[in-house]
């Protein structure tokens, strides 16, 4: 049974980036760009520790695609005013007006989806596994005396 729900979610996973992936390459963005921008949509400000935890990217990858996307004008830096020694990335308001349309685009290419209608329920699952994936530490299957 879990085989087959992490083939579910492999498969799920990745035909969504897919998805995801042409639409968004259609406004010349990557998905980890979007990922970035997602997070910083909220205006708060994060630090490069909070943004690879939400993207999943190794720090040079990371780093690349934030000097990339300082470059393009879609964020900025400051220093964090708590603690001098972080560094914040934000969405410039470029950067904001972007991620908006791709917003509305992603929206608009999920909505067009049978089972759409369920993304609550869906949100709440997944966060739920999420969740205990990252609470729980990883160990080693049990060995069978065979």
């Amino acid at each position: 049974m879990t085989v087959d729900l992490v083939g579910l979610l492999t498969r799920a996973e990745r035909l969504t980036v897919r998805r995801l992936r042409g639409v968004l390459e259609e406004a010349g963005c990557s998905v980890d760009a979007w990922h970035v921008m997602s997070l910083l949509a909220d205006g708060e400000g994060h630090g490069m520790t909070a943004i690879a935890d939400h993207v999943l990217l190794p720090p040079p990858t990371l780093t690349r695609l934030m000097d990339q996307l300082v470059d393009d004008g879609v964020v900025h830096r400051r220093v964090d005013p708590m603690d001098r020694r972080r560094i914040l990335a934000y969405l410039t308001p470029r950067g904001v007006e972007l991620w908006r349309q791709l917003d509305q685009r992603v929206t608009a290419a999920w909505e067009s989806l049978p089972g759409s209608g369920d993304d609550e329920l869906l949100a709440a699952l997944l966060r739920r596994l999420a969740a205990g994936l990252a609470d729980t530490p990883a160990r080693p299957a049990a060995k069978t005396g065979r």
